[in-house]
């Protein structure tokens, strides 16, 4: 209610350039709900720490975890795309410009990453977990945060569903990651980040190039690693990882 005002004027505006448009306008949203956040703390739960109650602490250890994610972030997406490579299914090419993508791509995840995980593994998980128990809290997190990236023409929806029980399996091992730390959103935002890092360096950058090896279905839905079966595979891993933590609770 607070965010449409502000965002229908610019999205107008900046019509003639959308990724613009889309920058600008979620940086807005992301601005109103870290201003919000403390009252809401204020007005709901009479609290004042809210930020320090998600997990988002300016602490050494939350910073080391952030540095942690992001690298298991990179190193999968990394891991994967070689191991379709040795397989014949991609082909790893030199791209002019390499470093601007790493450096862009890197500002860019760390954005999504603390702002989607903020959201989703701060907010969004401690509604969840003052009412239910902590499986129940995983679950419906991890759907919402599914659903929310999924929403497009019903068309695309059955085309792209692959992608859907990867974006589910992401959303458990998020969690995970967070709860495996007791409650530090730095892993999370870190193996956020590294995921979309190193998808925009090899994917935005150019550096591969598929070679229709294998069906679409199995390397990624429109090149993306989440739609396709290697990725889902992965992720399972990943989340089975991080959930068999001995420190995975409810913080």
């Amino acid at each position: 209610m607070l965010w449409l005002p502000v965002a229908a004027p610019l999205s107008w505006l900046l019509r003639d350039n959308p990724n613009l448009a889309t920058i600008v306008t979620m940086g807005s949203l992301a601005i109103l709900f870290l201003l919000f956040v403390p009252k809401w703390g204020q007005w709901v739960y009479g609290e004042s720490a809210m930020y320090a109650r998600y997990g988002l602490h300016w602490t050494r250890r939350n910073g080391v975890a952030l540095v942690q994610g992001l690298s298991i972030g990179l190193s999968f997406v990394l891991g994967l795309f070689a191991l379709m490579a040795m397989l014949g299914w991609v082909r790893l090419q030199s791209a002019p410009y390499l470093l601007r993508f790493v450096v862009e791509g890197l500002l860019s995840a760390l954005g999504v990453g603390f702002a989607e995980e903020l959201f989703f593994r701060g907010w969004l998980l401690d509604e969840l977990e003052r009412d239910y128990s902590p499986a129940v809290a995983l679950g419906v997190d991890a759907v919402i945060f599914a659903t929310l990236h999924f929403i497009k023409p019903f068309t695309e929806i059955l085309r792209t569903f692959p992608q859907f029980p990867g974006l589910i399996l992401l959303g458990l091992a998020l969690v995970g990651a967070k709860r495996s730390r007791r409650n530090c959103l730095g892993i999370a935002i870190g193996l956020h980040a590294g995921l979309v890092w190193g998808y925009y360096i090899l994917n935005v950058g150019k550096v591969v190039q598929y070679s229709q090896a294998v069906p679409e279905w199995v390397t990624g839905i429109d090149r993306n690693p989440l739609s396709g079966a290697m990725g889902l595979v992965g992720l399972s891993i990943l989340a089975l990882v991080f959930s068999s933590s001995p420190k995975f609770r409810k913080p």
